[in-house]
């Protein structure tokens, strides 16, 4: 058991400190939304859930105009895409000529 902790900590200290800062992002994130989810909590619910629903609606519309999403989501992205608008596709579309 001594043999495998201080192996863990020797893994610890080697971690880069970019690693170490996402980590606390991270963590101060998680902290921030189940404070805020509980202070909401009181709120009514049915306003609590169209408010939810609008952010995330957001933040997928972004992610398939942009294609700026994270690569778990990618697969998902990557067949809805089509049906959306894109950041690049009127530039795309304009330069092909008209047809008669």
């Amino acid at each position: 058991m001594t043999l495998f902790a201080a192996s863990a900590l020797d893994t610890l200290k080697t971690l880069p400190p970019a690693t170490w800062l996402k980590i606390g992002i991270a963590v101060a994130s998680l902290l921030a939304a189940v404070f805020i989810l509980r202070k909401v909590a009181g709120m009514n619910k049915v306003i609590m859930g169209v408010v939810g629903f609008v952010v995330v609606t957001v933040v997928f519309f972004s992610w398939v105009y942009n294609r700026n999403e994270p690569k778990f989501m990618t697969p998902l992205i990557e067949k809805l895409a089509p049906f959306f608008p894109s950041a690049g596709s009127y530039n795309a579309k304009q330069q092909t000529s008209p047809k008669p």
